[in-house]
């Protein structure tokens, strides 16, 4: 028996005594983890060293890096997250809904685990973390394939999430780190009934892989070429403040914005403020003719830069004629993550609602708010992009299933 399937095995079992344990058992669980984690925070940022060194040394881009490093800021940001998993409420159990039959029989639709949840990410080593205490509390083990660049960092967080778990009378087996080699990954896409689930977080090849090769189920989190359109009826300042903080707050994260559309009635005057405030912070422009004949600095943009997750400081720009010239880029180019419109007009405002098919559709405001904690989920398991079982940010109710408990006094069929 392969070592894959040992630990699928043992987190088959493991996932039967987190079914039955109580929310009360599971919060203990993830409070211990969270101390655990900042008891251990000198060992998992001495591992994490190692890793951001090799990163380095082999050319890593400083956004990657900066994706995979760990301070004890970011340590204590993952014990606060397992914290405010805690305190949300348990969606195991839950009615989704429920009534008495005309025959008498009582019908309820509840919440139940998916079981085992494989999760295959790259870089981010604090999604271990995350992924662990947000499985565990939805009441799913976890089997989790981090990258060979954070290998040193999983391992330490890995290991103290387990040591934790265990205390408090779980078995430690709720979490398990698979190994970072191409047939370890091969064999847990293959072992479909003892993997319930498999969740990719990272880029579109990793994404594409998983969801080509796998048997086991999969959840596609998506790759996030976000948009912001700056409509004729913008307000240009707030336009402004948006778009720089969508793109530069946190560039080497998903919900950044990679794309700026800018209706012609403005493109003139929102550019003359834009063009110079993204130069300033080190943004590279990619823009079409209508763009670059407005910036001296910026760089023309080919049919891939339009398509382009950067995760850098990198933006693509266009002028479009209408908004819906805005829509039909979107479609073309975007990843149905998330896209914004800055607009006063609230006819404007609800046409882009309506017409674009995303994840996040946002209004007057800035893309990087599609994010689990900020949507009040706590911590997220990914943004799906896909549109069966979940849409947009994965909080606790997107990682359980549900059945049906029918209760009776003796009806047959007739």
């Amino acid at each position: 028996m392969s070592e894959i399937i040992q630990l699928c095995q043992r987190a088959r079992e493991a996932s039967y005594a987190l079914a039955a344990a109580s929310r009360a058992d599971k919060d203990a669980a993830l409070k211990a983890m969270a101390q655990a984690l900042r008891d251990h925070t000198t060992d998992i940022v001495a591992a994490n060293a190692l890793d951001v060194a090799a990163a380095r040394e082999a050319g890593t881009p400083e956004s990657t890096v900066d994706r995979l490093a760990l301070d004890p800021g970011r340590v204590d940001a993952m014990a606060v997250g397992l914290e405010q998993l805690a305190g949300l409420v348990d969606p195991v159990g839950e009615v989704v809904r429920g009534y008495t039959l005309p025959n008498g029989l009582e019908l309820r639709q509840v919440r139940v685990p998916f079981g085992v949840v494989g999760i295959i990410y790259e870089a981010r080593p604090n999604v271990t973390a995350d992924a662990a205490g947000i499985c565990l509390k939805s009441g799913n083990a976890v089997l989790l394939r981090g990258s060979s660049s954070a290998a040193k960092s999983n391992a330490a967080i890995v290991g103290v999430l387990r040591d934790a778990a265990e205390s408090t009378g779980l078995p430690a087996d709720v979490v398990q780190g698979v190994p970072e080699d191409r047939a370890a990954v091969k064999e847990l896409m293959q072992a479909r009934g003892l993997v319930d689930v498999l969740i990719p977080r990272g880029g579109a090849g990793l994404i594409k892989a998983v969801v080509s090769e796998s048997t086991v189920p999969v959840i596609e989190t998506g790759v996030g070429n976000c948009h912001v359109y700056v409509d004729a009826e913008a307000d240009l300042d707030q336009a402004l403040s948006i778009l720089m903080n969508a793109k530069t707050q946190r560039p080497s994260v998903c919900n950044a914005t990679e794309s700026l559309l800018v209706h012609a009635d403005v493109a003139e005057a929102f550019l003359a403020k834009a063009l110079p405030a993204l130069a300033e912070a080190g943004v590279t422009v990619h823009g079409d003719p209508k763009v670059v004949a407005l910036g001296k600095d910026v760089v023309a943009a080919t049919e891939e830069d339009f398509g382009a997750e950067y995760n850098s400081l990198d933006l693509s720009a266009a002028v479009v004629d209408s908004l819906d010239s805005a829509v039909r880029h979107i479609r073309q180019y975007g990843s149905g993550h998330t896209d914004a419109i800055v607009t006063r007009s609230q006819s404007a405002a609800r046409r882009f609602v309506q017409a674009v098919d995303s994840a996040a559709v946002v209004v007057n405001a800035s893309t990087r708010f599609t994010d689990g904690g900020e949507f009040g989920f706590g911590a997220e398991i990914g943004i799906s992009t896909q549109k069966l079982h979940a849409r947009g940010p994965m909080g606790l109710p997107e990682m359980t299933s549900t059945k049906y408990v029918v209760v009776g006094e003796g009806q047959i069929r007739g």
